[in-house]
């Protein structure tokens, strides 16, 4: 997928006047890169759309004006867009209660390294950067790459059996993909 260009990213008056289209349409788009995993976590695949929307959510959240603020947005989040061959999920930890949360981040120590896909009896490791990583917890978001080899990316856009597995000593669980998730991946893979 190509990266997000300067010349896609409106000023904040432009981005108002669009904004809930934009933002219907992409939670829409969402529905089905979105995947429950277990009780606490999910995870959404990310694509052009879906950074592009978070690149004008942020400059607006944070009221950005200036370029060079709008050019460290754009080069941050365009790192969630996935290289050819690899898919991008943004893995969320969600637990409404502080107290159990604030648990489950320091039980789930390491969590990030504990994610891959199987696809059709072929097995892709999920890495990430350990930005903001503490030896004795976890976040509550973690961003994802998974590289996929030539047989799962085969697999993939044949719609064939895939699950998201998370293999962690305190939570492990393995979410079959739906139909309309495997489509939005074989497209991505495209």
């Amino acid at each position: 997928m190509r990266p997000i260009d300067r010349n896609e990213v409106l000023g904040i008056g432009e981005y108002e006047a669009i904004r809930e289209r934009f933002r219907s349409r992409i939670i829409e788009e969402k529905r089905p890169r979105r995947v429950r995993i277990g009780d606490h976590l999910t995870a959404v695949f990310e694509n052009r759309d879906s950074v592009l929307f978070q690149i004008q959510e942020m400059l607006r959240t944070e009221r950005i004006t200036s370029e060079s603020g709008i050019l460290h947005e754009i080069e941050t989040y365009n790192d969630l867009i996935p290289a050819p061959g690899q898919l991008s999920l943004t893995l969320f930890v969600e637990i409404p209660e502080r107290a159990l949360r604030d648990k489950m981040l320091v039980d789930l120590v390491g969590l990030e390294d504990t994610v891959s896909l199987e696809v059709d009896g072929v097995t892709a490791r999920a890495t990430g950067k350990r930005d903001g990583s503490m030896e004795d917890r976890t976040t509550a978001v973690h961003y994802l790459k998974v590289d996929l080899p030539a047989e799962a990316q085969a697999a993939i856009k044949a719609r064939k059996a895939a699950s998201l597995v998370v293999a962690h000593p305190r939570y492990t669980v393995k979410a079959p993909l739906g139909r309309a998730t495997l489509d939005r991946l074989a497209e991505d893979l495209s």
